[in-house]
């Protein structure tokens, strides 16, 4: 007997070919060059290096970019990817994030022309490597409050700060850092690789995410030419711009490790023999994967319709941070669950449930943590800043 789809309502159905194709290559590539060898990654803590020009044939660098070499796929496409990403494993999955859609993105939309004709090709090729140096040690929640300062000297501008948790920043060739001008205003700084004063070091001990890198940024006197600095980004507002429109694929990433953690517990449930007759015979057992199932559908349904809204220009950010609170903590649920019905086994790497029950962690946190998600929902449904206490302008 075949085991059933996780596509318990038919969303294929509402896919076009197109999405539906991009997708499959996607799986097929993870299936092929990702999932046999994710879980020695993964235990040395270590990035596959060599991953990357393979993952640069895939042509999906850049996600909904237009143009410069990206493919400029829809929106629920680009969501997609990073479900079947996710799907395969959480730090490949977070490497192309932060690449294609907050380095990548954030060039995009606050860059000038000549910005995306220098770097954007190159970062569609996957021959230039991005990262997003927002995070600092003393600042996640609170990004707005950065304090890596930059000052203009001559031709230059001259950064000094420390930044944290940057995915990709001891691999990338540019590194966007986000820094706070003389007059106060944040702007974005693309700093390249092998720039006099720039140091990263890769941040150990972590207990997610382990196959791929996040570093520990240090910018001491680090001279940025002026014509690297964004040309369109005025403020903080800007950086939240790039936040905001690459937040639903978080959503999406969650969907991808609950789909693949609930397809593991099935298969397990359905060979696994326990006094007499396969675990998935036992009501117990049936409840968790129903409850699992449920979840899952309504995750995919607020995935599809949060990207065809993003695709219609109607996406908000309170609607995003919905989707990526709701997505993330119902992720979870599933994980764990995933965890219990394969008993001991699911603590081993060999079955891969551990991973992800491991991976989902991050990213419940990462790109807004649950609280901070429920205070920008909120706020658009009182109109009221529980942060601030005031009312938001405008």
């Amino acid at each position: 007997m075949s085991e059933p789809s996780p596509d318990f309502y038919a969303l294929e159905d509402l896919l076009s070919p197109e999405e539906v194709g991009i997708r499959d290559r996607v799986r097929a590539f993870c299936a092929r060059e990702v999932t046999p060898y994710v879980n020695d990654w993964w235990e040395r803590a270590e990035f596959p290096v060599d991953l990357v020009p393979r993952f640069a044939e895939l042509g999906i660098a850049g996600g909904t970019v237009r143009g410069y070499g990206s493919p400029g796929m829809s929106a629920v496409a680009a969501g997609l990817v990073a479900a079947e990403l996710a799907r395969a494993d959480g730090s490949i999955g977070t490497f192309n994030g932060v690449h294609s859609f907050l380095a990548m993105q954030s060039i995009a939309l606050l860059g000038d022309e000549e910005q995306r004709e220098r770097w954007l090709p190159a970062m569609a090729r996957m021959e230039l490597i991005g990262a997003f140096g927002l995070t600092e040690p003393q600042h996640g929640s609170d990004a707005v409050a950065l304090e890596t300062s930059a000052r203009r000297d001559g031709d230059h501008y001259v950064l000094d700060g420390r930044k944290k948790w940057i995915g990709n920043g001891s691999i990338a060739d540019l590194v966007i850092i986000w820094a706070r001008g003389e007059d106060g205003a944040v702007g974005g700084y693309v700093v390249e690789k092998g720039t006099p004063g720039f140091s990263a070091t890769v941040m150990t001990g972590k207990t997610a995410l382990r196959a791929v890198w996040q570093a520990e940024l240090t910018l001491d006197g680090v001279r940025v030419p002026v014509e690297n600095r964004l040309a369109n980004c005025r403020s903080f507002k800007d950086v939240s711009q790039v936040l905001d429109r690459t937040r639903y694929t978080v959503a999406w990433r969650a969907l991808g490790l609950a789909t693949a953690s609930y397809e593991l517990a099935l298969a397990h449930a359905l060979h696994r023999e326990q006094f007499g007759q396969p675990i998935a015979g036992y009501q117990l057992v049936q409840e968790k994967l129903a409850r699992m199932l449920a979840d899952i559908t309504t995750m995919q349904l607020m995935c599809w319709r949060l990207s065809t809204l993003a695709d219609a220009g109607r996406m908000t950010p309170a609607m995003a941070s919905l989707a990526k609170r709701h997505c993330a903590a119902r992720a979870r649920a599933v994980v764990a669950d995933a965890r219990d019905v394969l008993g001991g086994d699911g603590i081993l790497l060999e079955h891969h449930v551990a991973r992800h029950h491991a991976d989902i962690e991050a990213i419940y946190t990462f790109e807004g943590t649950d609280s901070v998600q429920a205070l920008i929902v909120g706020r658009e449904i009182t109109g009221l800043s529980a942060i601030s206490g005031r009312r938001p302008a405008g």
